[in-house]
């Protein structure tokens, strides 16, 4: 059997072809099918073309395909938006042979091998996502504007408001405020502005971008920038610790927690201060390392939901990154 599984990120769109044998037919990736970024109609474009190369690449034809898992951002977070996001794979697909969702169950199940347990996603934006004994719950996502706490985009935004604060001496100038300037070639503090809202138009994923240089000032020991880290940890750890509560775990019952996003790419910088706050909270966590990549866990997804979940020893052949 032929199992799809598609994960549209919120800067890219990840396609990846596996058998019941546990062998990777194709992969393939393109720019991010984020509806509410690049429009309906690019987003149909993005997918349905993405489905094609990959099944070139594997030499297969869509029709063979025996179940395919599209993970797309936003997925029922606007309601009148959902027919529209259910019918895109129809072009290639019978509409039996598939199921859409929120790209947040390509990180429980990737992180998790489908397991029972909890995944925080920080990427470009951030949600918490998880299952236990047939119960499903999440926290967070809402959106860049008010929510997505403790993402990349969150980060960047509050570096920014760190340059702000060092530049105007609300606190001291530090490493991140003279990395900001080199990176972006600011020579008047102000021209800032000039970048964020003329050049990027305020663009999320560039925004987002602006972590990087946070988590560089952080390891050269900008001290504002570590308690950024530790903040954006606290926020990840809340929605983990509210999707618990949500999935009636026992007081005593260990949950696994996993992790997913190019946030948590930082290392110890996130990680440390995260399992430190989880240990505040409700306490009874097991934290362990993503078992393959989110495209990954939408095929063996894929597979869940047909019918014909995979076993051990196939799930033990796939690995991270292929």
């Amino acid at each position: 059997m032929i199992f799809l599984g598609v994960d549209g990120g919120g800067t890219k769109t990840a396609f990846v072809l596996i058998n019941s044998e546990g062998v990777v037919l194709a992969q393939h990736e393109t720019s991010t099918c984020y509806y509410l970024n690049v429009g309906r109609e690019n987003s149909r474009t993005i997918i349905t073309n993405g489905i094609v190369e990959v099944c070139r690449r594997a030499e297969i034809v869509p029709d063979i395909i025996d179940y395919s898992f599209f993970g797309l951002p936003a997925y029922g977070e606007v309601s009148a938006d959902v027919a529209f996001l259910d019918q895109i794979p129809c072009a290639l697909l019978s509409a039996d042979k598939y199921r859409c969702d929120n790209d947040m169950v390509c990180g429980w199940a990737a992180s998790l091998g489908c397991r029972d347990g909890i995944n925080i996603v920080s990427g470009t934006g951030s949600i918490a996502y998880g299952e236990h004994n047939g119960k499903t719950s999440r926290c967070g996502g809402w959106g860049e504007l008010f929510s997505d706490e403790g993402s990349a985009y969150w980060i960047g935004c509050n570096a920014l408001n760190l340059f702000s604060k060092m530049s105007d001496h609300r606190l001291k100038m530090d490493i991140l405020y003279d990395l900001i300037k080199s990176k972006y070639h600011i020579d008047v503090d102000l021209d800032i502005n000039d970048l964020v809202f003329n050049k990027w138009q305020g663009d999320r994923t560039k925004i987002a971008s602006v972590a990087k240089l946070a988590y560089e000032a952080a390891v050269e020991g900008d001290k504002e920038s570590y308690k950024l880290f530790c903040t954006a940890a606290r926020e990840l750890a809340m929605m983990v610790d509210s999707v618990r509560k949500e999935l009636e775990y026992s007081p005593n019952e260990t949950a696994l927690v996993s992790f997913t996003g190019g946030v948590f790419n930082c290392g110890d910088i996130i990680l440390d201060p995260f399992i430190h706050e989880l240990a505040n909270l409700s306490g009874n966590y097991l934290v362990c390392q993503p078992k393959y990549n989110p495209s990954m866990g939408a095929a063996i997804y894929a597979a869940k939901i047909s019918g014909n979940p995979l076993d051990g020893a196939v799930l033990n052949k796939l690995k991270i990154g292929e």
